[in-house]
C-alpha cells in the first residue's frame, strides 16, 4: 500500500550564512526547517568543514552542517563533498526521515575553478513497492557546464534507474533560461513541479523578492498536490536563496 503525502523541501543554504555573508544563520535555518517538518531535504552550498569559522564563531556547530541539521529529526543523512580547500570543503546533502540504502557523489566538474558534484541516494519508504531515488544538484553558473552536467546525470540515471521506480531531482539549477526541462526532464519523464499556466518554473532567487527562476524540484511516479515557495522575512535572512517545498503523493 502506498505511503502518505511525501514533504520535501529544497534549499540553497549559502554556507550557513545570511546573502552577503553579514550573519552566520545555521541556527536559524536548523529551527526553520525543523518547523517545515520536511520528509527529504534536499541542501547545496552545505559546510562540512571549515576551520576559518569554526575559530571566528563562537556557536559554530563542532560537526558537520548536514550533521547538526540533521540531528534528532532525520535519522538518515549523506553528504557529497565538491568544493575542497586548505581550510575545509563544502556540497551537497540530503537529510531523510527514511533509511537512505546508498549514496553516490557523482564528480560532473567540467571547469576546474567550479568544482561540481550531483548526490544521488536510494531510499527505502516504508510500504512502498519500489525504493525512491533522489538526486540533489547544485549546477554550474555556466550554460555549457550546465548542458554537459544534466546530460551526465541523465546518462546515469538511465542505466541505473529502473523506468517505473520514483525519482526526485531537486536542487540549484542556475538554470535561468528553463533548458532542463528539454535536456533532463523530458528524457527521464520528469515534470517539474512548480509549472504553472505559463509553463515555467518559480523564481526563487535572491531571496527576499525572487526574480530569477534557479532553483527547481523535478518528480516522476507522483502527483503534486502542493507546493510552497519560502522567500521575504524571515527567510531572507537566512540565505540568498528562497526555499522550495512540495507534497508530493505517489501514483
Amino acid at each position: 500500500m502506498p505511503a502518505p503525502t511525501l514533504h520535501i523541501t529544497t534549499y540553497n543554504i549559502h554556507k550557513g550564512f545570511s546573502q552577503f555573508n553579514r550573519r552566520m544563520m545555521v541556527h536559524e535555518l536548523r529551527e526553520r526547517l525543523r518547523a517545515l517538518g520536511p520528509d527529504l531535504v534536499f541542501l547545496q552550498e552545505v559546510q562540512g568543514l571549515h576551520l576559518g569559522h569554526a575559530e571566528q564563531h563562537e556557536h559554530w556547530p563542532e560537526e558537520p552542517q548536514h550533521e547538526f541539521l540533521a540531528e534528532d529529526v532525520w535519522p538518515d543523512a549523506a553528504y557529497g563533498r565538491n568544493m575542497v580547500y586548505d581550510h575545509g570543503h563544502h556540497g551537497n546533502a540530503i537529510l531523510s526521515r527514511f533509511p537512505i540504502l546508498s549514496s553516490h557523489n557523482q564528480d560532473v566538474t567540467h571547469l576546474r575553478f567550479e568544482r561540481r558534484g550531483l548526490l544521488h541516494c536510494e531510499v527505502r519508504v516504508p510500504g512502498w513497492e519500489h525504493h525512491l531515488h533522489c538526486v540533489c544538484v547544485h549546477l554550474s553558473l555556466i550554460g555549457r557546464s550546465r548542458r554537459r552536467q544534466m546530460d551526465a546525470l541523465a546518462q546515469r540515471l538511465e542505466g541505473l534507474v529502473p523506468e517505473d521506480a520514483p525519482l526526485i531531482i531537486a536542487g540549484d539549477f542556475n538554470d535561468w533560461r528553463n533548458r532542463a526541462d528539454g535536456l533532463l526532464a523530458e528524457r527521464l519523464g520528469l515534470t517539474e513541479v512548480f509549472h504553472g499556466a505559463r509553463g515555467r518554473p518559480v523564481r526563487s532567487y535572491p531571496a527576499g523578492l525572487p526574480l530569477f527562476r534557479l532553483d527547481r524540484i523535478y518528480a516522476r511516479g507522483f502527483a503534486v498536490s502542493a507546493t510552497q515557495v519560502h522567500f521575504g522575512r524571515p527567510w531572507s535572512r537566512i540565505s540568498d536563496h528562497a526555499a522550495l517545498s512540495a507534497h508530493l503523493t505517489p501514483v
